[in-house]
């Protein structure tokens, strides 16, 4: 009987098991050589420990599917000279890390139902903010925008962004000449240690309700990890009639009509030009010590009673002396060269550059006047319109039951800024509106945001 042997069958394990190691090795270093392609975030196909095609697990880009599409806050354009518009819309990623150096976008204008224009391009849109999406010198061959809508395409790539609005800090905020060469100051600074490039700066200003009112943008080459950096932005024309923070001083002409009609009332003081210009000096009195006044009378001709100062006492006392003049007691009413007076001094050299410019026009009738060879109502309508279209916003004051109110409206700059006053009752409360209307109680919020493609993680 023959015993099994433990040596002989443990040894032929052991020869087994190394032929087949040394087998698979060469196996395996053939099929790495000649076939093997290893898993890549470049590839075009989900492979690895990827979540998606070339995204998520190992590799740096982020999927789609696991962001939130960005949200479109609001679009709004505003007219920077006739026919020319600045737009701007802000964008909301609350994606704590996900990122795009490409989000492309459309910017559509619409006059009403028409579309008029689109403006396409590209930004850098970081995580877990607000970001505005700027469109400059967008040009609409005189039509009015009445409407302003932003589209974004999805986002090709995500991918982590590591630093975002905390970035960069802004600071020194200074707006100056807003009715001439508009211009706002901005202290730039880099917070971080890191350099950043291609950095796009938007500053848009908003009213006391939070409604945006006008944008500018600029570009900084580069900035030095924790540098700070002074940019300027600028607009080419006033935006005085547009910022109503009350910070903005206004430099006022109260036109008064002193034509013979405003003695038509009779009574002792005469009527209704006593209460007329009691309302008018009230007016003065309770302008801000940073206002200028002048007063503008007007009948057969248009004086300028009184330039532009900030000494309201002065000016209130001129009011209170003014007369009608024989002449002007049947003489005619020169609504014109009123206007023409009136925008003269506020485009003199009293004039602030920080002022808005404002005229308060107080009339009883139509502009009539000796000569018939124009049309002195037209003439008036015009020039009323070049002035507001100038930067000058018109109120008009429609004065007794037999004034023309149409007339009247067509000289204000809208329709919110034309009154009707068919007794000298009403006139103390409108001239009280109009204080009010020039500016709101809070100052305008300015809000300075940069962006750089600098902080993002490179793509592997």
């Amino acid at each position: 009987m023959s015993t099994f042997r433990w040596w002989a069958f443990w040894r032929r394990v052991q020869y087994g098991t190394g032929t087949m190691v040394f087998l698979l090795l060469v196996l395996g270093t053939v099929y790495r050589l000649y076939f093997y392609a290893p898993a890549s975030c470049f590839d075009g196909m989900q492979n690895g420990a990827e979540f998606g095609i070339d995204c998520g697990g190992a590799c740096v880009r982020i999927c789609a599917a696991q962001t939130v599409p960005p949200k479109v806050l609001w679009a709004q354009s505003f007219e920077i000279v006739p026919g020319q518009y600045n737009a701007v819309a802000y964008i909301e990623n609350t994606n704590q890390i996900a990122a795009t150096k490409s989000m492309k976008y459309r910017f559509e204008f619409y006059a009403g139902l028409e579309k008029i224009k689109e403006v396409s391009g590209t930004t850098v849109l970081p995580a877990n903010s607000i970001y505005p999406v700027f469109a400059g010198r967008v040009m609409t061959d005189g039509k009015k925008i009445t409407e302003t809508k932003l589209i974004l395409e999805p986002a090709e790539v995500w991918q982590p962004g590591t630093i975002g609005r905390e970035q960069f800090k802004s600071s020194d905020v200074r707006l100056t000449n807003t009715d001439v060469r508009p211009r706002l100051d901005v202290t730039i600074e880099n917070t971080q240690l890191t350099k950043a490039e291609q950095i796009e700066i938007v500053a848009t200003l908003f009213n006391e309700a939070g409604k945006p009112i006008t944008a500018s943008q600029t570009f900084v080459e580069s900035l030095d990890g924790r540098a700070k950096k002074n940019i300027v932005f600028t607009w080419p024309a006033s935006i005085a009639k547009t910022v109503r923070s009350c910070s903005v001083p206004t430099d006022i002409v109260v036109g008064i009509d002193l034509s013979g009609s405003m003695n038509n009332d009779g009574d002792n003081p005469p009527q209704p030009v006593t209460d007329a210009l009691q309302a008018a000096k009230s007016f003065v009195q309770e302008l801000k010590d940073s206002d200028q006044a002048a007063v503008v009378t007007f009948a057969n001709d248009a004086t300028t009673n009184v330039s532009l100062t900030s000494n309201h006492m002065t000016t209130a006392e001129a009011v209170g002396q003014l007369v009608i003049s024989k002449e002007a007691e049947t003489g005619y009413t020169n609504t014109v060269a009123a206007l023409q007076a009136a925008n003269s001094e506020l485009s003199s050299e009293r004039h602030s550059a920080e002022a808005r410019r404002v005229l308060v026009l107080l009339t009883d009738g139509l502009p009539t006047a000796p000569d018939d060879s124009y049309n002195i109502v037209e003439e008036a309508k015009k020039i009323a319109g070049e002035i507001s279209q100038s930067g000058v916003t018109i109120y008009s004051i429609g004065l007794g039951k037999g004034v023309d109110a149409a007339f009247t409206k067509s000289l204000a700059s809208s329709p919110e800024s034309a009154f009707y006053a068919p007794s000298t009752e009403q006139l103390s409360g409108i001239y009280k509106t109009i204080t009010a209307s020039l500016c709101e109680s809070g100052a305008a919020k300015i809000e300075v945001i940069a962006k750089t493609p600098t902080n993002f993680t490179p793509l592997r």
